[in-house]
């Protein structure tokens, strides 16, 4: 895989060719539309967060805002008694995000728990690190479920419903897009949407928040890298034995994948088990019994340890030992027991990577998954969209407190680089974890065991290592 500045760099010497028009489905494009400032495609998590960051910015208060929502309004929202399988671990830059229109404040009186500490180990080696803040007074991530993040923030925004308009069962079924060249079509300046009942909607922005599958990053022609990682996730929600301080996230690197447990109550955990295929269809199959077997099993079985890597890692850790003194936070600690698994919890998805080589073109942007897909095994997806709301939000501040087309190249090309400069690093290491930790030769369990407590052992570069996940 080959994410490339260079690409990068030279879309900026010459504009992306046109696209003038595309179409999904049977849409019949009409002559006349209304007009909205910005639209946003895809009222999800990132999306809809989209929308209420606009709302309360209070330099686009004149400005109207269109949410396309192709889902029904399902009402108000009630915490149900069972916890969902899907679950975010948020860092805290997504809970500032959250926080400055208020969905933060919305999910504390909903549902959410801390991981205050967070072990990380391998089944080939007794190598771990461990991550928490000091004393562990702050958490390193709060662990909310999807349904409730999302609830929190269309509350949120359902009360600034004077400057966004929510269009539920609403999704655009052609594009008529600017772009570069001479013709009529490329110098309009707004994107005309015909939607699923017919009518057209122009905008001088549209934001694309609309997945993996993107209409509007298909309709736009952007260049996009993927990757098919053969392997399924498997999630589920867990109960614990007794006598468990449930603050802890764990995660365990197993050759066909990783198994993470995070906390979601004193009593239970959500898991998030990357695996392959073949295995996670036969997870699903299991008993509830040998399910919870096999869980345990992938969390404390040590079939696979490397005698040779195991020797190799006591030696180094003997000399490391003798010249960097112990901090007394890296004390292994046992992963819990699991002794339940909750009825009708268990679900599997298909895991990849995709990533847009380009987030805008004049008047599009993308966010979140519709830019980008990582694999789940540092569960930075959702934050890494969250945090492209931040971003856009204040780039069009920027752009419209100095009268400028909040559609127009200049700051919608600072977005892009932006994001991408924290983006694709972020990708490349989470790609490469993915092949580094699944491989049992032992030229590599060696290297990954060493340099794996090395970094344990050295609490300034563990402490980066949190910064750099906490924004």
């Amino acid at each position: 895989m080959a994410l490339r500045w260079s690409a990068v760099v030279a879309r900026r010497k010459s504009l992306i060719k046109p696209v003038h028009k595309q179409f999904f489905g049977t849409s019949r494009p009409v002559k006349n539309g209304e007009f909205a400032d910005i639209v946003i495609s895809g009222g999800g998590m990132v999306g809809a967060a989209m929308a209420c960051a606009l709302a309360n910015n209070a330099l686009l208060r004149d400005k109207r805002i269109v949410l396309l929502e192709a889902g029904k309004d399902t009402g108000e929202f009630v915490v149900p008694d069972q916890f969902s399988n899907r679950t975010c671990a948020l860092n805290p830059a997504t809970v500032r995000l959250l926080s400055s229109f208020g969905s933060w404040q919305e999910i504390e009186g909903m549902r959410c728990f801390s991981a205050l500490r967070m072990q990380v180990w391998e089944s080939c080696a007794d190598a771990m690190i461990t991550f928490n803040n000091s004393d562990m007074s702050e958490p390193l991530a709060y662990i909310v479920e999807n349904d409730v993040i999302l609830a929190a923030i269309m509350q949120a925004l359902k009360s600034k419903k004077d400057r966004v308009e929510i269009r539920y069962d609403t999704k655009a079924t052609a594009f008529d897009l600017p772009g570069s060249g001479d013709s009529e079509e490329a110098k309009m300046p707004y994107v005309k949407l015909t939607l699923n009942d017919r009518s057209v909607l122009k905008t001088k922005l549209l934001i694309g928040a609309d997945g993996t599958n993107s209409d509007v990053r298909k309709a736009s022609g952007f260049h996009t890298i993927n990757k098919d990682y053969d392997q399924s996730g498997v999630v589920a929600t867990l109960m614990l034995g007794e006598g468990v301080s449930n603050t802890t996230a764990w995660q365990r690197f197993l050759p066909t994948g990783p198994i993470a447990l995070l906390p979601i109550s004193d009593t239970m955990s959500s898991l998030v088990w990357s695996t392959t295929k073949e295995q996670a269809k036969n997870l699903q199959a299991l008993s509830a019994e040998s399910f919870v077997d096999a869980v345990n099993d992938a969390l404390w079985h040590d079939r696979e340890k490397n005698a040779i890597a195991g020797r190799l890692l006591d030696g180094f850790k003997n000399v490391l030992n003798s010249v960097l003194p112990a901090d007394g936070e890296g004390v292994r600690q046992l992963p819990p027991t699991v002794i339940d698994v909750v009825q009708n919890s268990r679900a599997s998805f298909p895991l990849g990577l995709t990533h847009s080589s380009q987030y805008v073109r004049p008047r599009i942007a993308l966010i979140g998954d519709a830019a980008h897909r990582i694999h789940p095994l540092a569960g930075q997806g959702v934050n890494l969209g969250f945090s492209d709301v931040a971003c856009l939000n204040d780039m069009l501040t920027k752009a419209v407190s100095c009268g400028a087309d909040p559609g127009a190249l200049t700051h919608l090309l600072q977005y892009e680089t932006e994001r991408q400069r924290h983006n694709v690093p972020v990708m490349l290491t989470i790609d490469s974890l993915q092949r580094l930790y699944s491989t049992e030769l032992t030229p590599v369990v060696i290297a990954r065991s060493l340099g794996l407590h090395a970094v344990h052992s050295l609490p300034f570069l563990k402490k980066f290592i949190m910064e750099r996940a906490s924004v």
